[in-house]
């Protein structure tokens, strides 16, 4: 894959961030510095929040904490900031349990 070409996501423990399926979130620091990278974000107040998020929860995110945030991050920058604030609540293919529980630490930050 190009520097240029994004993966899609997919469903499932590896969701298009891992060059080798079998590499846990953990085990693999080239997934975890594109999870850091794909988590800056254009609106500011979600780039603080996520970066002190992952300050303080990513050694110990597990793979479904990341697919969840992988979920969020699908979201646009106002409708993420809403979820944050708590201003509205996962709907639909979003509102799955590791969605939810990112989220809920998300709001702990």
């Amino acid at each position: 894959m190009t520097s240029s070409e994004s993966a899609p996501l997919q469903a499932g423990p590896a969701p298009g961030l891992l060059a080798d399926p079998a590499l846990a979130h953990q085990d693999d620091p080239a997934r975890r510095r594109r999870l850091r990278w794909r988590s800056r974000r254009g609106l500011l107040e979600n780039d603080l929040v996520l970066t002190r998020f992952l300050d303080r929860f990513e050694q110990s995110l597990s793979d479904d904490d990341v697919q969840g945030l992988d979920q969020l991050l699908e979201a646009p920058d106002n409708d993420l900031l809403d979820l944050i604030l708590a201003r509205t609540d996962l709907q639909g293919d979003a509102a799955t349990p590791a969605a939810a529980r990112v989220l809920s630490l998300l709001r702990q930050v």
